[in-house]
Protein backbone atom coordinates (compact mmCIF):
# COMPACT_ATOMS: atom_id res chain seq x y z
CA UNK A 1 0.00 0.00 0.00
CA UNK A 2 1.44 3.91 -0.62
CA UNK A 3 0.96 6.57 1.72
CA UNK A 4 2.90 9.93 1.73
CA UNK A 5 6.22 10.42 3.59
CA UNK A 6 9.15 13.29 3.99
CA UNK A 7 12.31 13.79 4.45
CA UNK A 8 15.13 16.26 5.28
CA UNK A 9 17.89 17.68 2.56
CA UNK A 10 20.81 19.14 3.09
CA UNK A 11 19.06 22.66 3.18
CA UNK A 12 16.42 21.34 5.53
CA UNK A 13 13.98 22.19 3.01
CA UNK A 14 11.05 19.16 3.49
CA UNK A 15 10.67 16.93 0.39
CA UNK A 16 7.79 15.16 0.12
CA UNK A 17 7.07 11.53 -1.64
CA UNK A 18 4.45 8.89 -1.83
CA UNK A 19 6.57 5.56 -0.97
CA UNK A 20 5.19 1.82 -0.82
CA UNK A 21 5.35 0.06 2.87
CA UNK A 22 3.71 -3.31 4.18
CA UNK A 23 0.36 -3.61 5.93
CA UNK A 24 0.23 -4.44 9.11
CA UNK A 25 0.07 -7.88 9.85
CA UNK A 26 -0.14 -8.03 13.65
CA UNK A 27 -2.49 -6.19 15.89
CA UNK A 28 -1.74 -5.65 19.71
CA UNK A 29 -4.14 -6.36 22.36
CA UNK A 30 -5.43 -2.84 22.90
CA UNK A 31 -5.06 -1.99 18.92
CA UNK A 32 -7.70 -1.26 16.31
CA UNK A 33 -6.98 -1.95 12.38
CA UNK A 34 -8.76 0.71 10.52
CA UNK A 35 -9.25 1.58 6.96
CA UNK A 36 -8.66 5.27 6.47
CA UNK A 37 -11.82 6.88 4.31
CA UNK A 38 -10.06 10.55 4.29
CA UNK A 39 -6.86 12.36 5.76
CA UNK A 40 -6.63 15.81 6.32
CA UNK A 41 -2.88 17.50 5.27
CA UNK A 42 -1.52 19.98 7.68
CA UNK A 43 2.16 21.55 7.79
CA UNK A 44 4.69 19.53 9.14
CA UNK A 45 7.20 20.74 12.48
CA UNK A 46 10.28 18.93 11.47
CA UNK A 47 11.56 20.87 14.83
CA UNK A 48 9.72 18.77 17.41
CA UNK A 49 10.54 15.44 15.68
CA UNK A 50 14.09 16.77 16.38
CA UNK A 51 12.96 17.86 19.81
CA UNK A 52 11.21 14.50 20.79
CA UNK A 53 14.90 13.03 19.51
CA UNK A 54 12.08 11.22 16.85
CA UNK A 55 14.77 12.29 13.95
CA UNK A 56 14.83 9.87 11.26
CA UNK A 57 15.31 9.73 7.47
CA UNK A 58 11.61 9.90 6.71
CA UNK A 59 8.95 11.12 8.82
CA UNK A 60 5.39 10.38 7.81
CA UNK A 61 2.52 12.65 6.90
CA UNK A 62 -0.94 12.59 7.18
CA UNK A 63 -1.83 11.89 11.14
CA UNK A 64 -5.69 13.26 11.13
CA UNK A 65 -7.74 10.26 9.76
CA UNK A 66 -11.15 8.88 9.59
CA UNK A 67 -12.26 5.55 8.15
CA UNK A 68 -14.18 2.04 9.98
CA UNK A 69 -12.75 -0.46 12.04
CA UNK A 70 -11.43 -3.55 10.24
CA UNK A 71 -10.16 -5.58 12.95
CA UNK A 72 -9.67 -4.91 16.33
CA UNK A 73 -7.70 -6.58 19.08
CA UNK A 74 -8.65 -9.99 21.33
CA UNK A 75 -8.58 -6.93 24.54
CA UNK A 76 -9.94 -3.87 22.99
CA UNK A 77 -13.67 -2.68 24.62
CA UNK A 78 -14.34 0.45 22.82
CA UNK A 79 -15.07 -0.29 19.16
CA UNK A 80 -16.08 -3.10 17.38
CA UNK A 81 -15.44 -3.81 13.11
CA UNK A 82 -17.80 -1.72 11.36
CA UNK A 83 -17.27 1.35 13.65
CA UNK A 84 -16.78 4.38 12.13
CA UNK A 85 -13.64 6.30 14.09
CA UNK A 86 -11.83 9.29 14.37
CA UNK A 87 -8.22 10.52 15.54
CA UNK A 88 -4.90 11.69 15.03
CA UNK A 89 -2.03 9.59 15.06
CA UNK A 90 0.79 9.97 17.12
CA UNK A 91 4.20 11.83 16.50
CA UNK A 92 5.89 8.08 16.64
CA UNK A 93 4.12 6.55 14.16
CA UNK A 94 5.84 4.92 11.36
CA UNK A 95 3.22 4.69 9.03
CA UNK A 96 0.97 7.77 6.96
CA UNK A 97 -2.49 8.51 7.35
CA UNK A 98 -2.92 8.23 3.94
CA UNK A 99 -2.42 4.36 3.84
CA UNK A 100 -5.31 2.32 2.92
CA UNK A 101 -4.97 0.87 6.52
CA UNK A 102 -3.23 2.20 10.00
CA UNK A 103 -3.12 1.03 13.31
CA UNK A 104 -4.89 3.14 16.65
CA UNK A 105 -4.31 2.50 20.37
CA UNK A 106 -8.24 1.81 20.81
CA UNK A 107 -8.21 4.52 23.49
CA UNK A 108 -6.21 7.41 20.33
CA UNK A 109 -9.94 7.27 18.52
CA UNK A 110 -13.79 8.60 18.89
CA UNK A 111 -16.93 7.51 17.59
CA UNK A 112 -17.42 9.49 13.89
CA UNK A 113 -21.18 10.38 13.87
CA UNK A 114 -23.43 9.74 11.59
CA UNK A 115 -24.27 13.22 10.20
CA UNK A 116 -20.70 14.10 9.79
CA UNK A 117 -19.53 13.15 6.40
CA UNK A 118 -15.57 11.80 6.41
CA UNK A 119 -14.17 14.46 4.77
CA UNK A 120 -15.28 17.47 7.52
CA UNK A 121 -14.34 15.04 10.19
CA UNK A 122 -10.42 14.81 8.98
CA UNK A 123 -10.82 18.65 8.09
CA UNK A 124 -11.82 19.79 11.59
CA UNK A 125 -10.02 16.83 14.18
CA UNK A 126 -7.14 18.50 14.76
CA UNK A 127 -8.52 22.09 14.59
CA UNK A 128 -11.13 21.96 16.90
CA UNK A 129 -8.66 20.33 19.40
CA UNK A 130 -6.18 23.21 19.06
CA UNK A 131 -9.44 25.74 19.16
CA UNK A 132 -10.86 23.96 22.25
CA UNK A 133 -6.89 23.19 23.81
CA UNK A 134 -6.24 27.27 23.22
CA UNK A 135 -10.19 28.74 24.39
CA UNK A 136 -10.86 26.38 26.89
CA UNK A 137 -7.56 24.87 28.67
CA UNK A 138 -5.10 27.77 28.48
CA UNK A 139 -7.34 30.46 28.49
CA UNK A 140 -10.21 29.84 30.24
CA UNK A 141 -12.88 31.78 28.54
CA UNK A 142 -16.08 32.81 29.85
CA UNK A 143 -19.36 34.15 28.87
CA UNK A 144 -19.04 37.90 28.17
CA UNK A 145 -14.99 38.06 27.46
CA UNK A 146 -13.91 39.60 23.93
CA UNK A 147 -11.55 37.51 22.42
CA UNK A 148 -9.09 38.28 19.40
CA UNK A 149 -8.38 36.04 16.83
CA UNK A 150 -5.76 37.03 14.64
CA UNK A 151 -5.75 35.52 10.92
CA UNK A 152 -9.11 34.34 11.82
CA UNK A 153 -9.84 33.18 7.90
CA UNK A 154 -7.29 30.28 8.92
CA UNK A 155 -9.22 26.41 9.60
CA UNK A 156 -7.89 27.44 13.13
CA UNK A 157 -9.39 30.83 13.18
CA UNK A 158 -12.83 29.56 11.87
CA UNK A 159 -13.00 26.75 14.33
CA UNK A 160 -12.18 29.08 17.29
CA UNK A 161 -14.50 31.85 16.22
CA UNK A 162 -17.05 29.40 16.21
CA UNK A 163 -16.41 28.23 19.26
CA UNK A 164 -15.90 31.18 21.13
CA UNK A 165 -19.14 32.54 19.98
CA UNK A 166 -21.17 29.84 21.00
CA UNK A 167 -20.12 30.46 24.57
CA UNK A 168 -21.05 33.88 24.63
CA UNK A 169 -18.03 35.33 23.56
CA UNK A 170 -17.13 38.67 22.07
CA UNK A 171 -15.28 38.34 18.94
CA UNK A 172 -12.64 40.26 17.12
CA UNK A 173 -10.45 38.54 14.17
CA UNK A 174 -8.15 39.97 11.90
CA UNK A 175 -8.14 39.31 7.87
CA UNK A 176 -4.57 39.21 6.17
CA UNK A 177 -6.37 40.07 2.67
CA UNK A 178 -9.35 41.28 1.16
CA UNK A 179 -11.18 38.05 0.21
CA UNK A 180 -10.30 36.68 4.37
CA UNK A 181 -12.22 39.99 5.40
CA UNK A 182 -14.89 39.44 2.83
CA UNK A 183 -15.21 36.07 4.34
CA UNK A 184 -15.01 36.86 7.92
CA UNK A 185 -17.96 39.12 7.39
CA UNK A 186 -20.10 37.11 5.85
CA UNK A 187 -19.56 34.55 8.59
CA UNK A 188 -22.85 33.61 10.29
CA UNK A 189 -23.96 30.73 13.25
CA UNK A 190 -25.85 28.90 11.12
CA UNK A 191 -26.96 28.94 7.38
CA UNK A 192 -29.88 31.31 7.05
CA UNK A 193 -29.60 33.69 9.94
CA UNK A 194 -28.54 37.28 9.49
CA UNK A 195 -26.21 37.70 12.72
CA UNK A 196 -22.96 37.88 11.90
CA UNK A 197 -20.37 35.71 14.46
CA UNK A 198 -17.97 38.62 14.63
CA UNK A 199 -18.13 42.09 16.56
CA UNK A 200 -15.74 43.48 14.35
CA UNK A 201 -13.35 42.38 11.09
CA UNK A 202 -10.06 44.01 11.63
CA UNK A 203 -8.30 44.11 7.79
CA UNK A 204 -4.34 44.60 8.43
CA UNK A 205 -4.03 44.01 5.14
CA UNK A 206 -4.72 47.67 4.67
CA UNK A 207 -2.15 50.10 6.19
CA UNK A 208 -4.28 52.74 6.78
CA UNK A 209 -5.54 50.26 9.69
CA UNK A 210 -3.79 50.35 13.30
CA UNK A 211 -4.74 46.95 14.76
CA UNK A 212 -4.43 48.29 18.66
CA UNK A 213 -6.50 51.42 18.03
CA UNK A 214 -9.38 48.96 16.75
CA UNK A 215 -9.36 46.71 19.44
CA UNK A 216 -9.16 49.85 21.78
CA UNK A 217 -11.97 51.49 20.06
CA UNK A 218 -14.55 48.00 20.53
CA UNK A 219 -13.44 47.73 24.05
CA UNK A 220 -14.06 51.22 25.19
CA UNK A 221 -10.25 51.52 25.96
CA UNK A 222 -10.48 48.41 27.96
CA UNK A 223 -8.83 45.63 25.81
CA UNK A 224 -9.68 42.46 25.27
CA UNK A 225 -9.77 39.16 27.24
CA UNK A 226 -7.87 36.91 25.25
CA UNK A 227 -5.59 36.87 21.90
CA UNK A 228 -4.73 34.16 19.92
CA UNK A 229 -2.40 35.27 17.57
CA UNK A 230 -0.96 33.03 14.35
CA UNK A 231 2.59 34.01 15.15
CA UNK A 232 4.48 37.19 16.10
CA UNK A 233 6.53 39.32 14.21
CA UNK A 234 10.25 39.00 16.49
CA UNK A 235 11.90 41.80 14.41
CA UNK A 236 11.45 44.63 12.13
CA UNK A 237 13.75 42.92 9.29
CA UNK A 238 11.22 39.54 8.45
CA UNK A 239 10.56 37.90 5.50
CA UNK A 240 7.48 39.27 3.24
CA UNK A 241 5.07 36.47 4.65
CA UNK A 242 5.87 37.78 8.26
CA UNK A 243 5.10 41.46 7.71
CA UNK A 244 1.15 41.13 8.49
CA UNK A 245 2.18 39.62 11.65
CA UNK A 246 1.87 41.50 15.28
CA UNK A 247 4.58 42.86 16.82
CA UNK A 248 4.56 41.68 20.80
CA UNK A 249 4.57 44.68 22.12
CA UNK A 250 1.09 45.49 20.17
CA UNK A 251 -0.43 42.67 21.56
CA UNK A 252 0.04 43.17 25.00
CA UNK A 253 -0.80 46.78 24.40
CA UNK A 254 -4.42 45.68 23.59
CA UNK A 255 -4.08 43.25 25.93
CA UNK A 256 -6.77 43.91 29.06
CA UNK A 257 -6.29 43.36 32.53
CA UNK A 258 -6.06 40.25 33.53
CA UNK A 259 -5.81 39.28 29.99
CA UNK A 260 -4.25 35.63 28.15
CA UNK A 261 -2.18 35.95 25.85
CA UNK A 262 -2.18 32.71 23.99
CA UNK A 263 0.77 32.08 21.60
CA UNK A 264 1.91 29.66 18.80
CA UNK A 265 5.47 31.68 18.55
CA UNK A 266 7.88 29.10 19.78
CA UNK A 267 10.95 31.66 19.74
CA UNK A 268 9.01 34.13 21.49
CA UNK A 269 11.41 36.09 23.37
CA UNK A 270 9.79 38.96 26.62
CA UNK A 271 11.99 41.45 27.50
CA UNK A 272 11.81 42.99 30.68
CA UNK A 273 10.32 45.97 30.00
CA UNK A 274 7.43 43.45 28.11
CA UNK A 275 7.16 41.26 31.03
CA UNK A 276 6.88 44.03 33.14
CA UNK A 277 4.11 45.54 31.41
CA UNK A 278 2.66 41.81 31.55
CA UNK A 279 2.70 42.18 35.11
CA UNK A 280 1.07 45.55 35.83
CA UNK A 281 -1.94 43.99 34.12
CA UNK A 282 -1.86 40.62 35.55
CA UNK A 283 -1.66 39.00 32.48
CA UNK A 284 -0.58 35.73 31.59
CA UNK A 285 1.11 34.16 28.67
CA UNK A 286 0.72 30.29 27.36
CA UNK A 287 2.11 28.44 24.56
CA UNK A 288 -0.02 26.64 22.39
CA UNK A 289 1.30 23.19 21.42
CA UNK A 290 -1.66 20.48 20.69
CA UNK A 291 0.57 17.75 20.55
CA UNK A 292 1.49 17.46 24.51
CA UNK A 293 -2.05 15.52 24.03
CA UNK A 294 -0.92 12.86 22.41
CA UNK A 295 2.85 13.18 23.72
CA UNK A 296 1.80 12.37 27.40
CA UNK A 297 -1.00 10.44 28.64
CA UNK A 298 -1.36 12.42 31.92
CA UNK A 299 -4.74 13.99 30.57
CA UNK A 300 -6.01 10.90 28.62
CA UNK A 301 -9.31 11.01 29.82
CA UNK A 302 -9.63 15.01 28.72
CA UNK A 303 -8.89 14.60 25.04
CA UNK A 304 -10.80 12.05 24.74
CA UNK A 305 -13.74 13.87 26.10
CA UNK A 306 -12.64 17.25 23.28
CA UNK A 307 -12.80 15.05 20.57
CA UNK A 308 -15.60 13.78 21.33
CA UNK A 309 -17.36 17.10 21.53
CA UNK A 310 -15.75 18.81 18.68
CA UNK A 311 -17.46 15.48 16.48
CA UNK A 312 -20.79 16.32 18.41
CA UNK A 313 -20.56 20.20 17.49
CA UNK A 314 -19.72 18.82 13.63
CA UNK A 315 -22.84 17.21 13.49
CA UNK A 316 -24.64 19.61 15.57
CA UNK A 317 -23.51 22.39 12.84
CA UNK A 318 -21.79 24.54 15.59
CA UNK A 319 -18.63 23.71 13.68
CA UNK A 320 -18.25 24.53 9.60
CA UNK A 321 -14.50 23.98 8.72
CA UNK A 322 -13.00 25.69 6.37
CA UNK A 323 -12.23 23.00 3.72
CA UNK A 324 -11.14 22.96 0.07
CA UNK A 325 -11.99 20.42 -2.31
CA UNK A 326 -10.92 17.28 -1.18
CA UNK A 327 -8.10 15.60 -3.06
CA UNK A 328 -7.45 11.61 -4.52
CA UNK A 329 -3.91 10.01 -3.42
CA UNK A 330 -2.34 11.09 -6.54
CA UNK A 331 -2.16 14.50 -6.00
CA UNK A 332 -0.76 14.57 -2.48
CA UNK A 333 2.15 15.20 -2.68
CA UNK A 334 1.73 18.39 -4.62
CA UNK A 335 -1.15 19.38 -2.21
CA UNK A 336 0.73 18.88 0.90
CA UNK A 337 3.53 20.81 -0.48
CA UNK A 338 1.40 23.64 -0.91
CA UNK A 339 -0.05 23.62 2.28
CA UNK A 340 3.58 23.18 4.04
CA UNK A 341 4.47 26.59 1.85
CA UNK A 342 0.97 28.05 3.42
CA UNK A 343 -0.21 28.35 -0.35
CA UNK A 344 -3.58 26.34 0.37
CA UNK A 345 -5.17 26.45 3.87
CA UNK A 346 -5.93 22.87 4.37
CA UNK A 347 -6.60 19.59 2.08
CA UNK A 348 -7.84 16.65 2.78
CA UNK A 349 -7.17 12.99 0.76
CA UNK A 350 -9.98 10.82 0.39
CA UNK A 351 -9.35 7.09 -0.49
CA UNK A 352 -10.77 6.28 -4.02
Amino acid sequence: MKGLYCRLNDSEEVKFFIQETDAPTTIGNHQVKVQVKSCALSPVDVRIFNDLKLQRDTAPVGREIVGTVCQVGPKVTFFQPDDEVVGILPLDTEISGLCSTVLFHEQLLVPKPEKVSWVSAAGAVRDGLRAYTALHTLAHMAVGQTLLVLDGASPFGVLSIQLAHYHGVKVLATAHSPDDQKFLEQLRPSVGTRESLLARVIGVWDAKVDMVESCLEETGGLGVDIVIDAGVKLYDEQPESHQQLPHKHDIITLLGVGGHWVTMEDNLQLDPPDAHSLFLKAASLSFLNDEVWIASTARQGRYLHILRDVMEKLSTGTFRPLLEDPVPLYEATVSMEMVQKRQVRKRVVVQL
